[in-house]
């Protein structure tokens, strides 16, 4: 299908207490097509989710009355809408807590309106994804990657990926756009028992790069979010 080139359409709600940061945002989605809304806290922005319907919020943390990361906990029991967070919060800890949470992005304060909508674009298209039906093939690059049958092929010739490599392409290719944090792709490649062992998840990625991107060393499909996990981009 032919994936969106601009945010146009989107119903954005944009959850941020500094007036001068809401204004700066509101224009630059609105400039490029999008429904905006706002809210000042934590329970106005619920309760505005929750009657707005949003297909995006842009979500600041250091809210005046609750912490962010408990809104997208909430948001997440009963909305699928991608979240994108704003935060002034630069610590790794934060980035992974927010996003386990089930934040889909994260940019740290200041941005610039450009990054901020490349990052709703990349959510636009995730979203414009079909959720099912048609034939679970992804491709990327020199890459062809077949869910149904477990295979991949680079150039049209077999992809000799072990287990673990396949299992962790896969759990990337399938959530693209998306922040993937080292203790998700944890759980769903090698299960919960391996929460802590991040040094798993470089060293196969290391490999796995080596095996599909065209320079190992400068990626382009399977990138690194420093310190919090990886991102696939087809």
């Amino acid at each position: 299908m032919s994936l969106p080139a601009t945010a146009a359409g989107l119903r954005v709600l944009v959850v941020e207490d500094e007036a001068e940061i809401r204004r700066f945002v509101r224009l630059a989605l609105q400039a490029e097509g999008c429904e905006v809304h706002e809210a000042d806290g934590l329970q106005r922005g619920l309760i505005e989710a929750g009657s707005r319907r949003p297909d995006l919020v842009v979500l600041d943390l250091g809210l005046p009355d609750g912490d962010g990361v408990d809104f997208v906990r909430e948001l997440r029991q009963w909305s699928a809408a991608a979240v994108i967070v704003l935060s002034a919060r630069s610590g790794e800890a934060d980035k992974i807590l927010a996003l386990d949470a089930g934040a889909d992005d994260y940019l740290v304060k200041p941005f610039g309106a450009g990054e901020l909508m490349a990052r709703v674009r990349a959510q636009h298209r995730r979203q414009a994804r079909p959720a099912g039906g048609g034939e679970p093939v992804i491709r990327f690059g020199r890459v062809t990657l077949d869910l149904l049958r477990r295979t991949a092929l680079r150039d049209g010739q077999a992809l000799h990926l072990t287990p673990i490599e396949y299992r962790l392409l896969a759990a990337l290719a399938t959530q693209p756009d998306r922040v993937i944090t080292h203790q998700q792709l944890l759980r769903l490649v090698w299960g919960p028992g391996h929460a802590q062992d991040t040094h798993y998840v470089r060293v196969h990625m290391a490999n796995l790069r080596k095996k599909v991107e065209d320079q190992a060393s400068m990626p382009r499909h399977l990138l690194t979010e420093a310190g919090v996990g990886y991102r696939f981009v087809a």
